[in-house]
């Protein structure tokens, strides 16, 4: 399985600059990504930042939020029940490790922790920081 972290959802969903990159790549693509209770919160604040920023109105959040659950009622992305404790444990572990040299941020360092979890083979990010971590930690990037 390929693990997509919120900024790759994030820019399958809405409209930026990494969005035609993510549309190719899941196209390509077209497994079902794991979608659990982090992705659900950075994707509704997300969504909710982009209406205070102006890059989005109310409704058209509404709709791009409504797409996702259609989307996970569907299947193509699948709900997953994460163990939490034994998620947290280990991005302790890869902060402890990594963090000084890298500059990873916990939600970040988090979703790698529950990548390697989850026993992904590859991980689809758009974020800078989570690409160093995952390249040190020894989980694979998908080609986007």
């Amino acid at each position: 399985m390929i693990y997509a972290d919120s900024s790759f959802l994030f820019s399958y969903y809405v409209s930026d600059v990494n969005s035609p990159r993510a549309d190719v790549w899941r196209q390509a693509h077209p497994a079902p990504l794991w979608f659990h209770a982090l992705h659900r919160l950075e994707l509704r604040n997300a969504l909710e930042l982009a209406v205070f920023q102006q890059r989005l109105t109310a409704p058209e959040s509404a709709t791009v939020w409504q797409t996702i659950e259609t989307d996970a009622q569907q299947g193509l992305l699948m709900r997953v029940l994460v163990p939490w404790a034994d998620a947290l444990s280990a991005a302790e572990s890869l902060a402890t490790q990594h963090t000084a040299r890298t500059g990873t941020r916990s939600l970040d360092i988090l979703h790698i922790a529950v990548a390697q979890l989850l026993n992904a083979h590859e991980l689809a990010t758009f974020d800078n920081r989570q690409i160093l971590l995952a390249e040190r930690s020894g989980l694979r990037l998908a080609s986007l």
